[in-house]
């Protein structure tokens, strides 16, 4: 049931695609995670199960089936979960990003989006604090641009935006908040949920450094 399936390459540490089937066979490269492939047939070697895929602009080849998750094998949802809750670092946030887009009518959804939220509002802490090193004040004053487009256009900001993380922006503090997208999905669309009334205290939080900020200026 496998073959013809669309599958999206998510475990970067398994996802050596190579000539053959096999751990010892030629390596071709190794798929970034995000790159969908096509499945196009299924063989075993080296007690390892491997799809023939096809991904442009290389051509063909095999890859470990682990390496990739889909729709199209039941256990994937759960697996990629599991694979989530079990990272760190940047990784769990684009793992979790991966998760929302791939199973957007998961029963686990729910958790998912609450802990992204999570994570990325613990990330904004630590670009805040890069910036703020980073950044020389000597020279945004003498360019004469606003302070928090210096901010805004931070280059470590790129790789959220690349997942569609969008970041508030605190001038009176100087800090990145952020935007509460997923918290807000997960009030409007799953009422019932049990992480939903977390949800709804995060939202409260941001409205409430916000209104400090305004306040403020």
């Amino acid at each position: 049931k496998e073959v013809g399936s669309t599958a999206v390459v998510i475990d970067e540490t398994l996802s050596v695609m190579r000539l053959r089937p096999g751990l010892y066979a030629e390596t071709m490269q190794r798929m970034r995670r995000g790159r969908k492939v096509q499945i196009l047939g299924v063989a075993e070697a080296d007690g390892v199960r491997y799809f023939k895929v096809a991904a442009p602009p290389v051509g063909f080849g095999w890859v470990q089936a682990d390496a990739v998750f889909g729709k199209f094998r039941p256990d994937d949802e759960a697996r990629l979960a599991n694979l989530v809750q079990a990272s760190s670092g940047f990784d769990r946030i684009e793992l979790a990003a991966s998760f929302l887009e791939l199973y957007p009518a998961s029963r686990l959804r729910p958790p998912i989006l609450l802990l992204f939220g999570d994570l990325v509002e613990e990330m904004a802490a630590k670009l805040s604090r890069d910036a703020s090193n980073r950044l020389k004040r000597a020279e945004m004053a003498a360019t004469a641009a606003p302070v928090h487009s210096y901010y805004l256009n931070f280059v470590s900001l790129d790789r959220y935006r690349k997942l569609g993380i969008r970041f508030l922006f605190n001038s009176s503090y100087r800090t990145f908040h952020y935007d509460g997208e997923t918290w807000k999905e997960l009030v409007e669309k799953f009422s019932t949920a049990a992480e939903t009334a977390e949800a709804k205290k995060r939202l409260d939080t941001l409205r409430s450094k916000l209104e400090r900020r305004r306040a403020s200026n």
